[in-house]
């Protein structure tokens, strides 16, 4: 009776509190005020969270190159172990870290979980054999699974329907960033380090990228918002109107007193929800044609660039073009929010028919222009996917938009690891079956976007 007495206070609480909120009124500039303060404490502190997970997630390719692969007596089956064991644990714990987060303060657990998967890249400088960088890089994942759908969650609890493709794009403009220059960066510490200490280079790069994303953490910690009912970074009144604004748009936000639904029925309402499985469908396509980056350099040296030092270079443009296309995109997609899948699907057939070009034409110059064209239009498309997906799934109740979002990350990333075997040696220089493979997908994700525009506003 205790127990159902406290359900019927706290049902009664927030009912008043929703009546406080449908009498509530602000100016226009009073809440272009707050969502400025909002941007200031989430974008920077979220951007360089994700540019130091993606660099802490890649940079086993730049030590591999640097001399880890010889010292550890590497096999190349044994590395490429190394690389999907990560997206194992990472994509089984991203759902169960965001019912966490949601019953939690998302300004002290991501930080936690960064701090201590910056730890265990900092460990990497002390493995001596394949079985050490084995059980890291599984650990490494289960930690960093929590980064990826707590901040999509995050993301979708702070800004209304027409403001999230910009925050989107400004988001994925970290790990376009990170492409660009990263290789750039490992180069000059393990280079710069070699031999300092009597340690190899590729020690001193997981230390250095370690220690960094330690400090940030620490840093983010006082940064970082929580949900707009619970966060201490704001006024009670900014606190008030950051969450009724969200719920005049039909966007559910957690609440104090507010009744949650519980953990296995917000499971089992996230994977019976067909909007879920579409944007699931449509992200793996992205992520899956998106591993094209992995091979950037050595598609640059095949396509005529063979100096190695150069390859590196000619992959500048390629993310630089990127990145000012889903700067663009994020921009123009706020304008137009119920157009974003019909946008998605314009960029992947971009990609699409540059990615049969460059089966069919073999011109180093124009193949490359293709290469350029082509990553601009699947960067693109998945920061406008994922704004996609989280504005539609605003309806639903906090922990099963957690949920779904969650999946639909974690199950696009299950195709980095087949998207992996696209681009094998032995196929240089035409590589006519990743092209293939990548061209089929994209046929998939344009028909796959188109219906689910169609299917999203139908049932607005």
């Amino acid at each position: 009776m205790q127990d159902i007495k406290s359900v019927n206070d706290d049902a009664e609480i927030f009912e008043v509190e929703q009546n406080q909120m449908n009498t509530l009124t602000w100016t226009q500039e009073e809440e272009k005020k707050l969502v400025r303060k909002i941007d200031l404490f989430l974008m920077p502190t979220i951007w360089l969270m994700y540019l130091l997970s993606y660099m802490d997630r890649t940079n086993i390719g730049n030590a591999k190159i640097a001399g880890m692969a010889d010292d550890l007596e590497l096999s190349s089956n044994q590395y490429s172990v190394c690389l999907v064991v990560f997206f194992v644990t990472y994509v089984v714990f991203e759902a169960p870290s965001n019912m966490i987060l949601v019953r939690t303060r998302p300004s002290i657990f991501l930080p936690v979980m960064m701090a201590i998967w910056g730890a265990l890249t900092c460990c990497m400088a002390a493995i001596n054999d394949y079985h050490h960088l084995l059980v890291l890089r599984l650990f490494v994942g289960v930690f960093e699974a929590s980064f990826a759908p707590g901040i999509l969650m995050i993301i979708s609890s702070w800004y209304k329907k027409t403001e999230q493709s910009a925050r989107f794009a400004v988001y994925i403009s970290a790990a376009i960033l990170s492409g660009a220059f990263g290789g750039l960066l490992a180069g000059a510490i393990t280079g710069g380090l070699e031999g300092a200490g009597g340690l190899r280079g590729w020690r001193w790069l997981f230390i250095v990228e370690g220690a960094a994303t330690i400090v940030w953490a620490c840093c983010s910690a006082f940064i970082l918002l929580d949900f707009p009912a619970t966060t201490k970074r704001l006024t009670e009144r900014e606190r008030t109107i950051a969450t009724a604004r969200l719920r005049n748009t039909r966007v559910l936000v957690p609440t104090e007193g507010q009744v949650k639904i519980g953990k296995r029925q917000s499971f089992l309402a996230a994977v019976s929800n067909w909007r879920t499985w579409g944007f699931i469908v449509g992200y793996m396509v992205i992520v899956g044609s998106s591993t094209l980056s992995y091979f950037y350099p050595t598609l640059v040296r095949g396509l005529g660039y063979t100096d190695r030092v150069q390859a590196q270079y000619m992959t500048v443009p390629i993310y630089a073009v990127a990145f000012v296309c889903t700067a663009i995109t994020g921009y123009f997609c706020d304008k137009i929010p119920d157009w974003r899948g019909i946008v998605i699907a314009g960029w992947l057939t971009v990609s699409l028919i540059t990615s049969i070009v460059v089966c069919t034409v073999y011109d180093f110059t124009v193949r490359y222009a293709m290469l350029v064209i082509m990553a601009a239009g699947l960067w693109a498309a998945n920061a406008t996917s994922l704004s996609f997906a989280s504005s539609t799934f605003g309806s639903m109740e906090a922990e099963t938009r957690g949920i779904a979002l969650a999946l639909v990350n974690a199950m696009g990333n299950l195709a980095q690891i087949y998207g992996s075997y696209l681009f094998p040696s032995e196929s240089a220089p035409k590589y006519l079956m990743g092209f293939s493979v990548i061209s089929a997908l994209l046929g998939v994700g344009i028909a796959t976007y188109i219906v689910m525009n169609y299917l999203v506003k139908r049932k607005a």
